[in-house]
């Protein structure tokens, strides 16, 4: 039952910590909206002078079209030289008119992009203070009630299916908050991107430069924004995983790791591949997941080899670095220091599971960890 305590206490702790990044984003959505106000501001106050200007050209245009008029009836009265003047006069005016009706109607779009901005940002302000709350409600649920759920759990008869079941409404959650960032943050991000680059179509006539330079710099940390929130969905929940499956996801989780440590990664598979419990999926993708961490934090090591053996009853995962290892008999130790704790987490996973775990390791020999857990081939995939 110790194992399932710190599951949930590390549950407790990655949503805690999860909840303060969305205040992040949120926050800085707040920070975007005030700037965006600020521009509206400015907006309206441009087009209540340039509608005044209007007004004035309108009257300019209308009386130099009559002075235009007049002259061109009244021949004997009025020489060449005084119609030419007229009809320069009333063109002059009505040039006018048609820029700044232009400039009019250029800042009433800009007005109107920047009203839906705004509204999109306020919604997603209003979606992140919601998930927030919904976590603090779970985190005090699990709070105050974990001598409740650790009584329940002993008395239930199959283990591995309690284990599934947590670890599937983890990931639930996890799909849950990464669903509610892709449809709200991340789509905003995405339309601020869009929009100013419309915006900066618009200054680039208008010939802005400074202002454009201000722009373009705000379209690149978009961009840079977006990409960070797009980690996060990522984070939380491997899309590749219920799409194409374990394998697949686990080849397509390596190639990125390799390219974004520097760490050579190889997967080799045995037996005839199957589709397990998407719970089951989930808790060997972690472990995987975990061990390449550990890799690239404290093993510095310079290759990852993964081994995945499907059997009648069972699969097997072996993981194998080629680092500076350690000394069984001094594990405890290092995870007191700080250095292995994500071991623990690995073991716990397996545990949950009904499986086995092994390690094996020694100074400047590497790392080697094996995992073997029992599956149901028909069972019913989550």
């Amino acid at each position: 039952m110790d194992a399932i305590d710190k599951v949930i206490t590390k549950t407790m702790e990655v949503m805690d910590d999860s909840k303060y990044q969305i205040y992040e984003i949120s926050e800085s959505a707040r920070t975007e909206l005030e700037v965006l106000n600020q521009d509206l501001s400015k907006v309206m106050s441009e087009i209540d002078k340039v509608i005044n200007i209007v007004d004035d050209f309108e009257i300019k245009f209308r009386d130099a079209r009559n002075r235009l008029s007049e002259v061109s009836r009244d021949l004997h009265r009025y020489g060449e030289v005084d119609i030419r003047k007229a009809y320069e006069t009333a063109n002059s005016f009505q040039i006018e008119l048609i820029i700044y009706r232009e400039k009019e109607k250029n800042l009433k779009d800009r007005r109107d992009d920047l009203h839906q901005r705004i509204k999109n940002i306020e919604g997603t302000i209003h979606r992140a203070e919601t998930v927030v709350s919904q976590m603090n409600v779970v985190l005090d649920y699990l709070q105050g009630d974990l001598n409740q759920v650790s009584r329940i759990l002993e008395t239930a008869k199959n283990r591995q299916l309690i284990g599934l079941k947590i670890i599937l409404a983890l990931e639930e959650e996890r799909k849950r908050i990464s669903r509610e960032i892709h449809d709200g943050i991340a789509q905003s991000m995405a339309n601020l991107v869009l929009r100013t680059e419309i915006v900066e179509r618009m200054l680039s006539k208008e010939k802005y430069d400074s202002l454009m330079g201000e722009f373009v710099d705000f379209k690149h940390q978009m961009r840079t924004g977006l990409e960070e929130v797009r980690k996060i969905i990522f984070n939380l929940r491997p899309m590749a995983l219920d799409d194409l499956g374990l394998v697949p996801a686990l080849r397509k989780y390596l190639q990125v790791f390799e390219e974004k440590y520097a760490i050579n990664t190889s997967i080799d598979v045995h037996g005839q591949e199957i589709r397990i419990s998407s719970a089951m999926e989930v808790a060997i993708y972690r472990f995987v997941q975990e061990f390449c961490s550990n890799t690239y934090k404290h093993a510095n090591a310079s290759q990852i080899k993964l081994g995945i053996f499907f059997e009648d009853e069972t699969i097997s995962i072996s993981l194998q670095d080629d680092g500076i290892g350690f000394e069984i008999d001094q594990m405890d130790q290092k995870i007191l220091e700080g250095n292995h704790y994500g071991i623990i987490g690995m073991r716990e996973r397996v545990e949950l599971l009904e499986g086995d775990f092994e390690i094996r390791s020694a100074s400047n020999q590497g790392t080697q960890i094996t995992m073997k857990v029992p599956v149901n081939e028909n069972e019913e995939k989550e």
